[in-house]
This record gives structure tokens, sequence and C-alpha cells, in this order.
């Protein structure tokens, strides 16, 4: 279950104020540890905590080192000094280190309550603006576009599991979206306030993607020369999203399977147990079925993971959205780069609508990018494409004219040949406006061999 109420870790080496603090507290509803040295602190915090009160004057490590310590590791947590009549300038010196503000002793109830809150009003604050600074930074469409009925069902599905804490598997080609889908997944969900935090498996060496996924003590190989945080510890609360999970190692994999089942994990040389509330979106480009037939993937992965599939249509099987799309994308640059609108004649779309797009989508804003560098404000037309795209509009004209679905198809090659020949200078002629020496210049045959074809095939130059 997602928690549902703040989290604060009381530090004072004073048990009546720590009984005093925790039942005031409570009694709002908030969930409340304690502990009473620094030292035993930042052995149990983790990032599930939402607000720490910390005295100041400790036995061992002091206030101000403890709250070094808790900027240096979760600089978004706010922390509230208590502080002695005696420690106001040391209370003052602790906010120009970074914390929120503090409480004089002896302390009064209520003032806690009221700063307790405009604390986690402030964090949560400053964690929404930067969460929305990261998102307009962003270039990418971080939405699903289309209206095709295959876009509409894949809307209609990710409206339905997002609320839930199901796990999902995104199983589809490359560039077809399956970030966008996890994203939309997670800012449907209870967890959309908290972190999305995505890995990408088959971007992280083998020998660093524990250490990625973990984290790390210092020391504990060469170059740690501090701990860090992994990505399952900052998902904590929030959704993980692991893509190309179908290029993790076998050993990684096993790993994985222990931590996904378990919650809780060590960081690589570390011995302290860490656990985590985590939602798994994975998404992959590969045939896991095939994959585990092969042994490169593990059944029992697969089926911790695949609790709800979810598989992305390519941009083939859904043409009708291509115009849509080329809009958004034009739309998008012009506003970013301030380029002049690009267009795109009828005949052009009809060619891109042919075409398979085997990149997906991305390779759509791609092409439209490079179409913006070389024709920026111009109508693009079909003889402005570039040359993967071929002769697009001649290939549409003869599957739709040349044999229509099988019918009257020759019964040999030669008929077949003919009827080819026939369509073909028939076609060209007309490209040409009749002039039977530029086709023949244009096709390399000889005007008079030219001329006694199509008049085998009864084709006018008129």
């Amino acid at each position: 279950m997602v928690k549902n109420k703040s989290r604060v870790l009381i530090i004072d080496d004073e048990e009546d104020i720590r009984l005093s603090l925790r039942g005031i507290l409570e009694d709002e509803g908030y969930e409340v540890m304690d502990a009473e040295s620094g030292e035993q602190a930042l052995a149990v915090i983790n990032r599930s905590i939402d607000l720490v009160l910390l005295d100041i004057w400790l036995p061992g490590m002091d206030g101000l080192k403890v709250l070094t310590r808790l900027q240096d590791k979760y600089p978004d947590l706010p922390v509230l000094m208590i502080s002695g009549h005696g420690n106001i300038q040391t209370a003052v010196q602790a906010i120009k280190n970074g914390a929120f503000d503090f409480i004089e002793k002896p302390l009064s109830l209520e003032k806690v309550l009221i700063t307790a809150q405009k604390a986690l009003e402030f964090s949560n604050l400053r964690r929404e603006n930067r969460n929305l600074r990261l998102s307009t930074k962003s270039p990418q469409i971080q939405k699903i576009s289309g209206k095709s009925r295959a876009i509409n069902e894949l809307r209609q599905i990710i409206d339905q599991v997002s609320p839930t804490e199901a796990w999902v598997l995104i199983t589809g080609e490359n560039g077809t979206g399956k970030e966008i889908v996890a994203r939309s997944i997670h800012m449907g969900s209870k967890r959309a306030d908290q972190a999305l935090v995505a890995v990408n498996c088959a971007a992280i060496p083998e020998e660093l993607i524990e250490s990625e996924l973990f984290g790390h003590e210092k020391g504990s190989f060469t170059g740690a020369s501090g701990s860090k945080q992994g990505k399952f510890e900052l998902a904590d609360g929030g959704t993980l999203f692991l893509d190309e999970i179908g290029d993790m190692s076998l050993k990684t994999q096993a790993k994985i399977l222990r931590i996904l089942q378990e919650q809780s994990f060590e960081r690589v040389g570390g011995y302290k147990t860490i656990n985590v509330n985590v939602r798994v979106i994975a998404a992959t480009n590969k045939d896991l079925h095939k994959e585990i037939k092969n042994g490169n993937f593990r059944e029992d992965l697969y089926y911790r993971l695949n609790v709800f599939p979810l598989t992305l249509p390519p941009l083939r099987e859904r043409s009708d959205d291509i115009s849509l799309l080329l809009s958004e994308f034009v739309d998008q640059l012009s506003q970013e780069h301030n380029f002049k609108p690009l267009s795109f004649s009828a005949d052009t779309t009809k060619i891109l609508k042919n075409y398979p797009w085997p990149g997906n989508v991305r390779e759509l804003k791609n092409f439209v990018e490079r179409l913006y560098i070389l024709y920026q404000g111009m109508e693009v037309t079909p003889d402005m494409l570039p040359g993967e795209f071929g002769n697009k509009d001649l290939q549409t004209e003869m599957s739709d004219n040349l044999f229509k679905q099988g019918q009257d198809l020759p019964q040999d090659f030669k008929q077949a040949r003919s009827k080819f020949e026939a369509w073909f200078l028939d076609y060209k002629l007309k490209e040409y406006e009749g002039n039977i020496s530029k086709l023949a210049e244009a096709i390399g045959l000889e005007r008079s061999y030219l001329y006694r074809k199509l008049k085998s095939y009864e084709i006018s130059s008129e």
C-alpha cells in the first residue's frame, strides 16, 4: 500500500521530549519514529521519512553534524531544529546550513504542529516545481497521441490499470512510446506525487548495474569515493521504470528477482538491509517467450513482472494517426525553435502513410526534424522526400491499379511482364505529358523501339 500520511523522525536524547512530540504528532495522524542519538537516526532513516525534528545538543554527533549528513544524503528532506534558550545563535547557523526552521525549548506543541505543516507544504511545493521544470524542458511529447482504434483502446487500458498497484510489463518495437506509456501510468496512479525513476537496463555496463540499481557504500569498489543511493532506493514510495529489461544479464536478473519479491536489499559493499515500497513498470522490445526458450531470460522473473501485460502497436498498424502526429511534431518544433511552419502536400502524406516506419513514432519525429532543416517554411512535395522513401506515389499507384487484390492475375510470367510494361509506359508517358522523346531518354530506350512498344499496347501520346 502507498503511505497516506507523513512520516516524522524525532531525534532527541531526552525521552520526555520524544514522548511528548510523539503523542501530539500521532494524535494529528502522523506516523512517528524516534532516535536518541544522531548515529542511531542515521542508521534507521530512509527516503520514506518526510520530516525530521532534530535537537542541536546530542551525545556523540551533535545536531549540526547530523544536519550536514542529512543534507548530503536527502537534500529535499525538511529538518526542524530544536533549540534551548542558549542555542539561538547555533540554531540560526543551522538554518543557514539548510534547516527549515527552529523551535525553542520549552516546546510549544501548537507551534510544533504549525511549523511541521509548513515544512511539509514547502517540501511538497519544491518537489512539484522541480518536476514541472523537468517536464517543460523535455523535448518529447509526453502524451499518447492518436485517434486510431488501437490508440483509443490503449488509453482505455491505461486508465484502468493506472490507479491500481499492479505491476505492468510493456512490450513493443523500438520507438513505439513505451516510456511515455510508463509515465502516463505513473501520473494516473496514487504515486503520482512521488518520483518515477527510469533505468535503461541496456545502457548500463553489467559491472555497474548492481551499483546503479542498489547503490553502493564508500570504498566498495575502485572509484567509489562515497556512498550512493541506487535507483530502487530513489524510487521508494514511487515507481521504478525498468526499460529494456530483456537486456539484463542472467546474474543481475537473479538479484532483481529476489529484491522484487522481498522489496529489500543491501547496497554493494554494505550490510544494512534497506526496505523499499516501489511499483515496477518494465518494458522491452524483445520477445521474452523466445528469450526464455533460448535461455536468455528467467521464466520466474518474467511471471513476476508480467502481472499486467501491455503491448504497444507499431506505427504501421495505425497509419491513420500519421497526419495528426505530423501536425503535432510540426507545432512542437515551430514553438521550440521559432521555425516557420512546415506543411505536407496530400500526395506526400499519402506516401508517408504507406511507408512502414521501422523506427515507429521516434523515426517519424526525427524525419520531421530533418525536413525542417531542409525545407523550413515550405510545403513538402513527394520529390522532396529523402531517398529511403523511394517513389512511393508510383508504388502506391501501381499497387492500387495494376493487379487489384489479385484480380485478373496473369497465368504466366510473360503475360505479367507485358501487363506491367503497358501500365508502366502509360504511367510514365502521362508524367512526361505525352513527350515520347523525353520519355525515351528518361527510361533508356531507343525512340523508335519505344514508339513500337506504345503502339503494340495501344497507348496514345495524345
